[in-house]
């Protein structure tokens, strides 16, 4: 027999999805006859998995301690990290993290060093039945703001605000070209999975998605522009695709910019990668939950290449 005793962690869920996560090689009309049998019990009642837990309820589960056990996945053992990452903002719920170049988001495979890795490392392990989780990806060569839920509330709340697109995104990024006005571009993006890349089109297709990708330059060089690019929709390498489809390609990015000015860029500064920053996060001025995030705006250093590059192709240049 095994009694469960919600915490903050698991409360605000419905009683199935906790002993879905509990009993994580069980199968779910196991799980429903158990409740139907009364073998797992909410408060010391019988339930049906519908009901939302809160702080304090009592789930009792009479079952053998090998039935549960069999019931189990094994864990993971966890990835030593060995990572250092800037602390951008940090509380009871929300971690946001400044990823550097070359880490990944989350593994690829077994034996990959992630952030998602490291927020499990310094926030700790906190049962089956909740983990800690970044809730925002950037590809490996994009450095800037990760965000992760280090509670229940936490990681529910941003991933509902980063799909409702009520968070803003903001990147720093140096394309090919002159760019003096701000403009919002639109269009549609088809994923090919058989190279990992992203087909750009002004007309909807089958299977593709729609687009918003909002730009605003920030220092003008001679055939260069810093922009700061606000994502409105999120969709894979969309900064990318999109700002290459209108002749300003993304620089070092040798999926869909120009190779001639990415080798010149790369013989000068060693940039081997697309030079895209996730530099700014704005929350909404009013949240429910995680309330201490309202208002609040997220800034993350860019990179020391990013400064460097900077640096040379727009200071004291018109």
């Amino acid at each position: 027999m095994k009694e469960i005793i919600v915490t903050k962690n698991e409360a605000g869920q419905r009683l199935d999805k906790l002993l879905a996560k509990y009993l994580d090689a069980a199968p779910k009309s196991f799980l429903y006859k158990m409740l139907r049998k009364k073998n797992i019990k909410l408060n010391k009642k019988k339930a049906d998995g519908k009901e939302l837990l809160q702080v304090g309820d009592s789930v009792d589960i009479f079952l053998a301690d090998d039935t549960i056990k069999r019931f189990q996945k094994q864990e993971r053992q966890e990835t030593k990290t060995h990572l250092h990452l800037e602390h951008l903002y940090q509380d009871d719920n929300v971690l946001i993290l400044n990823k550097p170049v070359g880490v990944l988001s989350q593994k690829a495979r077994p034996d990959d060093v992630s952030v998602n890795d490291y927020v499990l490392e310094v926030c700790g392990q906190t049962g089956k039945t909740f983990r800690p989780s970044i809730c925002n990806r950037l590809d490996r060569n994009t450095s800037g703001i990760i965000v992760s839920g280090v509670s229940l509330e936490g990681l529910q709340t941003m991933a509902e605000l980063l799909k409702s697109r009520e968070v803003h995104k903001y990147y720093q990024t140096i394309v090919k070209g002159r760019i003096t006005e701000e403009k919002k571009i639109t269009g549609y993006l088809k994923k090919n999975e058989k190279n990992n890349t992203v087909e750009f089109s002004k007309k909807r297709t089958a299977g593709s998605a729609y687009i918003e990708t909002w730009y605003t330059p920030i220092k003008v060089g001679r055939d260069a522009t810093l922009l700061e690019v606000w994502l409105i929709t999120g969709r894979t390498h969309q900064i990318r695709a999109h700002l290459a489809s209108v002749g300003h390609p993304v620089a070092g990015d040798y999926k869909y910019g120009d190779r001639k000015w990415n080798d010149q860029l790369k013989q000068q500064f060693g940039l081997s990668s697309q030079l895209l920053h996730s530099a700014r996060l704005v929350f909404p001025e009013k949240m429910e939950r995680c309330r201490d995030l309202s208002g609040r705006t997220i800034i993350a250093a860019k990179p020391e290449l990013f400064c460097d590059i900077e640096k040379t192709l727009f200071d004291d240049k018109k």
